[in-house]
């Protein structure tokens, strides 16, 4: 049998290993620094394996590598060159749901001398959204079209029946990392023109996007969409944006909230022993005593506000001490966010993705939309799970038994490997509805 190692055991590792566990063709090694999570994860499996690792005892994590066929690295991305110099070394296989670092592109010589593939970004975002887009791109130039204008728009959100706080927005783990994208510049392709969206107005930019099938919701750019043009081979678009969605009204509250230096990450002795209320004060060098009117005045909005109601809902404007273990300005925003804006037992998440393609022929111009919304199991697994762990499942699986042969640095971008990914995910009610309009 077949080796599989699966490095990490969080949010994201269970459906992954459930797939490989039941294809009965693998032995599948989770190795985590809890050992209880890999185990909780390989169950009474008898194919499976759990093992405590500390991935910085690179001794131990290259015995591992050395002694199975494919590695999954679920780890921070900081660790994934380490993991893939290893495979290289010992000319293994490796998987990862993470983008492409230039630490990571630098093996591409060294992977292919080998004879090894380190496939990476084969996820959901990114993953499905290369797949999905592709597999578009490809079937408009098999009939001729040019691709003028692509646009892409991705959200993890709570369903509609848990989208039950002001925010509109739940959070699986820390919220640190979704809160820090509110302070990366953003850029896009707009008819023609480059639009660089500094990094403290993002949340400024935001729009209306209908999603089919759903409703409303609200977008904002996605970091720099203009390397996506050659990524896809589509150099002839005028039009490039990759977004984030969002219920309606998290934008404006989370500029609100940049406004007031919560994203600030400096380091600080003087939070402890103050309350939030006093904490806003000295943001807004405000005299105290009416805080939540002094920080409506200092935003230059009504007191009555859906910002401010959000603030107060939060937490922000109590009186409540600040945790000794918040330092910095963010961790302060992050754990009130994490203790008021969590998923309970048995609510759903939902994925929504949604690509629109406005291309060309000789005869018309059409609009292509393809639409994706994907719910979470009540009481089992989030839709962000199964839709980062499944597509490198089944590519995990497709390299192990020789259906992909390609070897170097690569994303799923090739019919080799996006074509059979997309099939199976649809047999899992995983896909993209399309509607075409003429223009």
């Amino acid at each position: 049998m077949k080796k599989v190692l699966v490095l990490g055991a969080g949010l994201v590792a269970g459906p992954l290993v459930r797939y490989l566990l039941n294809a009965d063709e693998f032995t599948v090694t989770v190795a985590s620094r809890t050992v209880e999570k890999a185990q909780t994860l390989i169950g009474a499996a008898s194919n499976g394996v759990a093992l405590s690792l500390n991935v910085k005892d690179e001794a131990a994590l290259e015995a591992l590598i050395s002694d199975h066929d494919l590695s999954i690295s679920l780890l921070p991305y900081v660790y994934h060159p380490v993991v893939a110099r290893l495979c290289v070394k010992h000319k293994k296989q490796m998987v990862t749901t993470s983008y492409v670092k230039p630490e990571m592109q630098a093996l591409d010589a060294d992977a292919k001398a080998a004879g090894v593939i380190l496939l990476n970004e084969i996820g959901v975002d990114p993953g499905i959204d290369h797949m999905s887009a592709m597999e578009v791109v490809h079937k408009i130039a098999e009939k001729g079209g040019k691709l003028i204008s692509f646009t892409s728009n991705t959200g993890g959100l709570p369903a509609p029946d848990a989208n039950d706080n002001p925010f509109g927005y739940k959070f699986s783990w820390a919220p640190r990392g979704v809160v820090l994208a509110g302070k990366n510049p953003a850029r896009f392709l707009k008819n023609g023109k480059t639009v660089d969206v500094p990094g403290p107005e993002l949340f400024a930019h935001h729009w209306p996007c209908e999603i089919v099938g759903f409703g409303e919701l609200e977008v904002y750019p996605n970091r720099d969409s203009m390397p996506y043009i050659e990524t896809y081979g589509i150099p002839s678009v005028t039009s490039m944006f990759r977004g984030t969605l969002r219920y309606p009204g998290w934008c404006t509250t989370m500029k609100k909230i940049v406004d007031l230096g919560f994203l600030d990450e400096t380091q600080r002795d003087d939070l402890a022993g103050l309350t939030y209320k006093q904490l806003l004060a000295r943001l807004i060098q405000s005299e105290g005593l009416n805080v939540k009117a002094d920080v409506a005045s200092f935003l230059g909005i009504d007191s009555d506000s859906d910002p401010i109601v959000r603030i107060e809902w939060l937490g922000l404007l109590s009186d409540e001490a600040i945790p000794a273990a918040d330092d910095t300005y963010l961790d302060v925003l992050a754990s009130r966010m994490l203790k008021k804006m969590g998923y309970a037992p048995r609510e759903r998440d939902m994925l929504v993705m949604q690509h629109e393609f406005v291309a060309e022929y000789a005869d018309r111009t059409e609009k292509i939309t393809a639409t994706m919304i994907d719910y979470g199991i009540p009481g089992g697994d989030s839709s962000m799970s199964r839709l980062v762990g499944l597509p490198a499942a089944i590519a995990s699986r497709m390299i192990l038994q020789g259906e992909i042969n390609v070897t170097g640095v690569h994303v799923p971008m090739i019919p080799e490997i996006y074509e059979p990914v997309l099939a199976e995910l649809a047999t899992m009610g995983i896909s993209f509805q399309e509607t075409v309009q003429q223009l």
